[in-house]
């Protein structure tokens, strides 16, 4: 693996004209929103609302197993739509032409750890704004992981695998604690008194989601108290574990790109575009995939387009791949299997002191390696022609 562009150069007049219809594209959709987008997002927090009562209504019988399955499952599935389809797309902004103040982008508060301050922060500004620019978009690795040959090896990354296996568990709570660049405290970039200081809304979330989830819902259950705590945790181990593969999927597999930060540097809009193209990743499926994915799935688009609805980003996907093709650009979609399997690979891969330059070795290798086993069957038919 490598992070070597599969894109081809463009020229300055290329570059303009690719992010010219892109633009095009967004101002062409934005035109169009209205009452389907309105209905849907009303449809999903209607969803997210009564999943949540069924799951945790379920959850009360659990003494049978059948209804501790059924609670645990809908009550992650609960957790999973909120966070993804609703708190996330919704923060984005996606929904504020409708004027709703409930799901104004600025103000909505979200059903998961992080403060969605916090969030808006760390992910809609640093991240949207610098995605897979090295040193400024925190995201990479989130300070733990080492999973491209241009971050510089250090003895930590050794436990890259275990980490992310962490990472994969406590996603929500990793995430809450991210904007305090706790590594920096290694670096006496930060001290303890500025950590101090950011922990405390931090803190204020989280005891807010612990009450709620391990003391007042087993609380009220009474003698279902153990059923209603270890379904809650389930439910919270499997949308931490989907919120996890759906993220990585979308910015470290196999063919995802990061940059150095000169890049930023004049950018202009067409460049902007293909830095959020070369660093992101898609993924196929059907409707069932996209909902519970957030529409993540199409993650590429998202990066070019996050303030707009993300159930538009199917029928976008179309046209943003047809341009793709017509520019000689790379549009790096696949299977959850396909793309997730590309992540487990690097996560071990860069744990390890390889470098890019090692990276391009083996890749030598690996070409040379082709050449000769070619030669040799090429030989081997003329030797059976001859014959």
């Amino acid at each position: 693996m490598s992070t070597i562009s599969k894109s081809r150069d463009l020229s300055l007049e290329e570059i303009n004209a690719f992010g010219a219809e892109l633009d095009a594209l967004r101002k062409e959709t934005m035109a169009t929103l209205g009452k389907k987008e309105a209905d849907y997002i009303y449809g999903v927090r209607n969803f997210v609302r009564y999943t949540d009562i069924a799951g945790r209504s379920s959850l009360m019988l659990g003494w049978l197993p059948p209804f501790w399955l059924a609670g645990t499952a809908l009550l992650g599935v609960s957790k999973i739509v909120e966070n993804m389809e609703l708190g996330h797309n919704v923060m984005h902004g996606q929904y504020d032409w409708m004027n709703d103040a409930s799901l104004r982008g600025s103000t909505y508060e979200w059903d998961t750890v992080c403060t969605a301050d916090n969030w808006r922060h760390t992910h809609n500004f640093m991240h949207h704004t610098y995605t897979n620019v090295r040193g400024m978009d925190h995201d990479i690795g989130y300070g733990v992981l080492r999973l491209f040959p241009e971050q510089k090896w250090e003895p930590r990354f050794l436990a890259n695998p275990l980490m992310a296996a962490i990472l994969a568990v406590t996603f929500e709570w990793t995430l809450a604690l991210q904007s305090l660049e706790l590594e920096k405290l290694v670096s006496k970039e930060k001290t303890f008194a500025q950590v101090r200081q950011e922990l405390i809304p931090i803190f204020a979330k989280m005891r807010k989601q612990f009450t709620k989830d391990y003391i007042f819902f087993p609380l009220i259950a009474g003698p279902m108290f153990l059923p209603v705590i270890t379904g809650n945790f389930t439910a919270n181990l499997i949308r931490n574990f989907w919120t996890f593969s759906i993220i990585f999927c979308g910015h470290f597999t196999e063919d995802a790109e990061t940059f150095p930060i000169e890049v930023l540097e004049n950018e202009s809009r067409g460049q902007w575009y293909l830095r959020q193209l070369r660093g992101s990743s898609n993924l196929t499926g059907g409707k069932v995939m996209h909902y519970m994915s957030g529409n993540l799935s199409h993650q590429i688009e998202h990066h070019m387009f996050p303030d707009v609805p993300g159930m538009r980003y199917a029928e976008m996907s179309v046209k943003v791949r047809e341009i793709c093709a017509r520019y000689g650009q790379h549009y790096n979609t696949g299977s959850f299997a396909k793309q997730f399997s590309t992540v487990v690979k690097r996560i071990f891969k860069y744990s390890l002191p390889f470098s890019r330059k090692d990276d391009a070795m083996n890749e030598t290798i690996v070409a040379k390696a082709a050449k000769v086993v070619t030669m040799k069957n090429t030989s081997s038919q003329v030797t059976s022609i001859a014959a």
